[in-house]
Parts: C-alpha cells; sequence; structure tokens
C-alpha cells in the first residue's frame, strides 16, 4: 500500500490519493490546520500540487503497526521557479477497514514558499 500511496504523492494524482482515505479522515500537514473529510482533504492537497512543479519522495524505512503504518525519509520539491528544496518527513497513518482515517505528516515545509 506505501508504495502505491507514494506513487500517487509523487504523480500529483489528488484523486487516487484520496481513494486510500476514509470519508471522514483527518489530515495534518506540518504546521497547516487539520483538514476533514476526503472530498475536502483531496481538495486541499489537490491545490497544494498545483502549488509546486513536482515532488519526489525516498522512503527509508516503514513500520507496519498495529492499526497503521509509520514511515520516514526524504521529499524533494521543485518548485515552480525550477528551485528545489529536500527535506526529512515522518508520517504516521492510522488504518481501519475503510481506509486511513487519521494522516499525520510530520515535515518543515516553511521554506518552500520563500
Amino acid at each position: 500500500m506505501i508504495d502505491e500511496l507514494f506513487r500517487a504523492i509523487d504523480g500529483k494524482d489528488a484523486v487516487k490519493f484520496a481513494s486510500f482515505l476514509s470519508p471522514g479522515c483527518r489530515f495534518k500537514f506540518g504546521n497547516y490546520p487539520d483538514v476533514t473529510g476526503a472530498d475536502n482533504i483531496r481538495e486541499f492537497v489537490g491545490g497544494f500540487f498545483e502549488s509546486i512543479d513536482s515532488l519526489a519522495h525516498v522512503i527509508k524505512q516503514s513500520w507496519d503497526v498495529p492499526g497503521g503504518l509509520i514511515c520516514h525519509g526524504q521529499v524533494t520539491y521543485t518548485r515552480k521557479d525550477g528551485s528545489t528544496m529536500t527535506v526529512p518527513f515522518a508520517n504516521i497513518l492510522n488504518l481501519d477497514a475503510t481506509g486511513i482515517f487519521d494522516y499525520m505528516i510530520f515535515i518543515d515545509a516553511s521554506e518552500l514558499y520563500r
């Protein structure tokens, strides 16, 4: 699942990304406010994808834990001006029978738009 999820993310496919989410999912990206609901998350993530040229994740490790997944690695963002920024990230995904119901991304993306 993790490989397919990150293929959707790196492909900037907000619809495919949202297909992994439960209808009432809570999404937390860094210091941004929480977004709740798969449709709202799809819109938020789609807007984020449109604000950058591309992104590419390298997952260094992942762990299956009871009720979820944890992974960490590095992500490289390519800005609209062609410059790049690479930062570490850690994701915690809580899962149930309907999909990811709590998606937390721990990242410092504060320099992305500077």
